[in-house]
């Protein structure tokens, strides 16, 4: 009897995917019909799976964070102050300038900071 060399043989097939690569996560997610057909049409226009196209809007999206607390009190202060400076320019147009340029400066003074608080 003769004895045969054990020899790994190609099974076929494709090769095993590395660990990066694998999809081994699930999540499901609500949508209402209308963000759901606009995916299908979407991923179809794409020509990929509406799954495929999830993927790449989130690799590639951009998603705006929320307002942090400090800069939404910001931005309801800089609304009272465009909502004051609204005033003044009815008032200027209605009445003359000359009595309300000091209250239009100081307003676009206050504005100012805020803007350069939050960061625009």
């Amino acid at each position: 009897m003769e004895h045969k060399k054990y020899r790994k043989r190609n099974k076929g097939g494709r090769p095993k995917k590395e660990t990066a690569e694998k999809l081994s996560y699930r999540i499901s997610v609500k949508m209402a019909a209308a963000d759901y057909f606009r995916l299908l049409t979407r991923a179809h226009d794409a020509g990929i799976s509406p799954s495929e196209y999830m993927r790449e809007c989130f690799r590639n999206g951009h998603v705006k964070e929320r307002l942090s607390e400090e800069h939404a009190d910001f931005v309801r202060k800089l609304c009272g102050m465009a909502n004051n400076l609204n005033q003044l320019a009815h008032k200027a147009n209605a009445g003359g300038f000359h009595d309300e340029r000091w209250d239009c400066k100081v307003a676009v003074a206050r504005i100012h900071e805020l803007l350069t608080k939050i960061g625009i």
